[in-house]
């Protein structure tokens, strides 16, 4: 039998038993959260409506804000920072996985060595000599033969981190949509907050020179005039905070598109005079905390770490049996370089080696701890992840319950406001009541507006937290790499 058929059962049975790991069987810890999302008042909702989430295209349907979206996307750096640290951990796979494979390398040897005859007891002179050795081959250094699957659950635990790292990427990529989103909606808050106070200082200017005049006439007293005159200032101060508000979320919003906008969008942008004008969002399905764990990228991430401290068990665990390490060349040889690819010159070596940890005083004992301590660790921590997320989810929720009717309440407000303003202001002129009253109803007035703006950009940051904490806009685009396992051995 030749001995090529003699090797290829054993070869065989080698490849099989390095398709082994020891790593412990994998079970994705239950969810510590409720089966259903809690309302606002403290019962449990019984009729959650499912069904898919859609895109973010879909969601931010509103043509500025999707631009803005685009830009940042392409032009956020923090984005940028986290596809290279996705790029990195791809890298870090390829480095662990490659430790399955032989490293062919190959070499050239030359050797010139002088020596004296008499030394070697050769002759009686004391003449030089040369021994010369020459050779050419290609060999293949300390190759570990992977039988317990220690380089496998460390190419497994990699390729893991790997996906954890790629799905903090698609997270970073949701929160900076929602990110953006929240930004344009701040700047036209505030942009609207300052077109208000204008028209307010506007108001405020004319009745301080109603009151100014009507104190030539005696009808008014010094301290009206001094109220009117505190309170125009009072709003001309207002209109510089709020000034300063829309240029630094301008700035905000800049930064996190990662690029200046162009004039077009910048006149857009200051066209939308109220948060009206912006594109309503759609009200999308809550489904059950189940679909939460599956839409949510961070949630997915923190499994894969999970998943990575298990694999990292079953790579201390063959720690603790023999290591098989294989050194072998194979070329030609010869002491003259002419003859050194002449027939008969060929030569070999197999050095295999095999190591049997003894004695350690514990060290590989405490390695295995650490990894049960660490996947431990990874299970409080993926547990709390999902929690956080169910509290976001429930928070979003209560919000869209409770926001439309507190709009509804202060668009109530700012109607009876108005109408008390509108009647303080007759009476005043009509010189029924004094100035107070007046001012006082145009101070209630302008606080309702300024929170009825507030209470709506709550209401639609609200929209944007509650699509973002349920997962939406990620439709699963980690690229695909093979796992760990699925590489063959090569012996």
């Amino acid at each position: 039998m030749r001995p090529s058929r003699l090797l290829t059962p054993f070869a065989s049975a080698l490849a099989l038993l390095s398709g082994c790991t020891m790593i412990p069987t994998y079970h994705r810890p239950a969810a510590p959260i409720a089966a259903t999302w809690p309302h606002g008042d403290g019962a449990i909702a019984t009729g959650t409506v499912t069904g898919p989430l859609p895109d973010w295209q879909s969601f931010y349907r509103d043509p500025v804000m999707r631009h803005l979206i685009t830009l940042a996307l392409t032009g956020n750096r923090d984005l940028r920072v986290a596809q290279h640290q996705v790029e990195a951990a791809s890298a870090q796979f390829d480095i662990e996985n490659a430790a399955l494979f032989p490293t062919l390398n190959g070499g050239a040897l030359a050797n010139v060595q002088k020596e004296y005859a008499r030394i070697w007891s050769l002759s009686q002179t004391n003449g030089p000599f040369y021994m010369r050795q020459y050779a050419v081959g290609f060999g293949v250094s300390a190759y570990e033969v992977d039988l317990w699957g220690r380089i496998r659950s460390a190419s497994q635990a990699a390729f893991d981190r790997y996906m954890a790292d790629a799905l903090n990427r698609e997270n970073m990529q949701l929160s900076l949509i929602a990110a953006v989103a929240s930004g344009m909606l701040t700047w036209v808050a505030d942009n609207q907050a300052v077109l208000v106070t204008q028209q307010v200082r506007d108001s405020r200017q004319h009745t301080y020179d109603l009151v100014r005049q009507a104190a030539h006439t005696g009808t008014v007293t010094a301290l009206d005039v001094a109220q009117a005159e505190s309170a125009l200032h009072d709003v001309e101060t207002s209109l510089q905070i709020y000034t300063r508000q829309r240029a630094q979320a301008l700035d905000q919003l800049t930064l996190l598109v990662g690029t200046p906008l162009d004039d077009a969008t910048t006149r857009t942008l200051q066209n939308l005079t109220s948060l009206d004008a912006v594109t309503a969002f759609p009200d999308v399905p809550a489904g059950l905390p189940s679909d939460m764990i599956a839409r949510r990228p961070d949630i997915l991430s923190a499994e894969d770490v999970l998943r990575a401290a298990n694999d990292d068990i079953g790579a201390a665990r063959a720690e603790f049996f023999p290591k098989i390490q294989i050194t072998a060349a194979n070329g030609t040889a010869s002491n003259n370089i002419t003859r050194l690819f002449q027939s008969g010159m060929g030569a070999w070596n197999v050095a295999p080696q095999i190591t049997l940890p003894l004695f350690d005083a514990g060290r590989l004992t405490a390695q295995l701890r650490v990894a049960k301590a660490r996947k431990k660790e990874e299970i409080a921590r993926y547990e709390k992840t999902v929690q956080t997320a169910f509290r976001e989810v429930a928070d979003a929720l209560a919000g869209r319950d409770t926001y439309l009717k507190q709009r509804r309440a202060q668009d109530a407000l700012i109607a009876a406001n108005d109408r008390q303003y509108h009647l303080a202001i007759a009476r005043f002129r009509a010189g029924y009541d004094p100035y107070l009253t007046t001012l006082v109803a145009q101070r209630d007035l302008y606080t309702a507006r300024l929170v009825g703006i507030t209470t709506q950009l709550q209401t639609m940051e609200n929209s944007v937290t509650l699509y973002k904490t349920l997962g939406g806009g990620w439709v699963g685009t980690t690229p695909p790499r093979p796992t760990a396992s699925a590489v063959g051995h090569i012996l």
